[in-house]
């Protein structure tokens, strides 16, 4: 596994080497409870809070963040806890999907570009992510969030594919984002809440996180979470660079593949293309050396074709016969290079 290429970024990214050493002290001597009110623990809930710093200092002014186990949590505590109903793009995260189909909301559909087709006209939340994690396409989630709060809703945006990779836009009310996509730990994610949005809390307990998310922090994860934005704020620009170089490469060596999805309303780290008649399972199994995806990782094992890829028209034929390449930081030319080599000639020895 130490000689494979890494092309899953959607799915999670290495830790950072300096996110670890960050994080090693709170996970060996400074073993602090941060609710406790001791030295130690206020000492680890000081690491906490500069933490937080660390995370909202990437996202709008005006809000605060509620440290939680991950994206999941994060949309499960604003969709659950805002009161409202809620309607979502067809697009969006399993996790905001099942919430509207539990909270009995309605689905808004896509382009074929996977661009929003229109905004819901009626009152309440509208779920809308702002880097497609299967397709990479970008809402304009500012113009989204206008268009809510002309009937007086409420916008929550899954920002995880973006967050620390671009500017999060203003005009969400509610943002969720998750550590292990920006090279921080698994394990730890947050929701960013606008001043004046109130919510009821999904888990109770002790009340410790501002009393929306009862239990016990973990400092380590916060500050590993934290450690993992500061480096991204530090890096947006050179990380957007060379995965834009990457990009450029690799869509020459994939010329004769579609791409789904907007090829220009899209982040440049994820690569979802497509080759009619192509056995995904097969390739992949054939292709041990390159970690790539057939789509979101929380959907593999499924055998069902990608909702996503469905919602901008696939049919499950070409939807089954897609791939997503994910790349990023620390991604060289010299492995999409050989990662292209190899998927390519695995697919014509099935198409020949």
């Amino acid at each position: 596994m130490s000689a494979s290429i890494y092309l899953d970024y959607q799915a999670t990214t290495p830790l950072a080497s300096e996110v670890f050493a960050a994080m090693e002290p709170w996970l060996k001597k400074n073993f602090w409870n941060p609710h406790s009110v001791h030295v130690g623990g206020r000492q680890a809930a000081a690491a906490i809070e500069a933490a937080r710093e660390q995370v909202a200092a990437l996202l709008p002014a005006g809000g605060r963040v509620i440290f939680t186990s991950g994206a999941t949590e994060a949309i499960n505590l604003a969709t659950k806890g805002c009161g409202l109903s809620v309607t979502a793009l067809a697009t969006e995260h399993a996790a905001a999907l099942d919430c509207v189909e539990h909270l009995g909301g309605s689905i808004v559909p896509t382009r074929a570009d996977g661009l929003r087709a229109h905004d819901p006209a009626a009152p309440g939340l509208f779920a809308a992510m702002f880097v497609n994690n299967e397709i990479g396409t970008i809402q304009p989630i500012s113009a989204i969030a206008a268009s809510i709060h002309e009937t007086g809703g409420l916008l929550l945006c899954d920002a995880v594919q973006g967050f620390g990779r671009m500017p999060v836009p203003h005009g969400p009310d509610l943002i969720a984002i998750s550590a292990h996509k920006i090279h921080g730990p698994k394990g730890i994610g947050a929701l960013w809440v606008r001043n004046g949005v109130h919510l009821q809390p999904l888990i109770h307990g002790g009340g410790q996180e501002q009393g929306l998310r009862s239990g016990t922090l973990s400092p380590a994860l916060c500050v590993g979470f934290g450690a993992a934005a500061a480096l991204a704020a530090e890096r947006m620009e050179a990380d957007a660079n060379h995965v834009e170089t990457l990009w450029n490469r690799a869509k020459e060596l994939f010329t004769d593949w579609e791409i789904n999805g907007s090829a220009t309303h899209r982040y440049k780290g994820n690569l979802n293309i497509r080759l009619d008649g192509l056995d995904v399972a097969r390739l992949m199994s054939e292709c041990r050396e390159v970690l790539f995806s057939a789509g979101s990782a929380c959907a593999s094992g499924s055998g069902r074709p990608s909702h996503v890829l469905r919602a901008i028209g696939l049919s499950d034929a070409q939807a089954k016969s897609s791939i997503r390449l994910g790349f990023g930081r620390y991604t060289t030319l010299e492995e999409i290079e050989r990662a292209a080599s190899l998927i390519k000639a695995a697919a014509e020895r099935q198409l020949v």
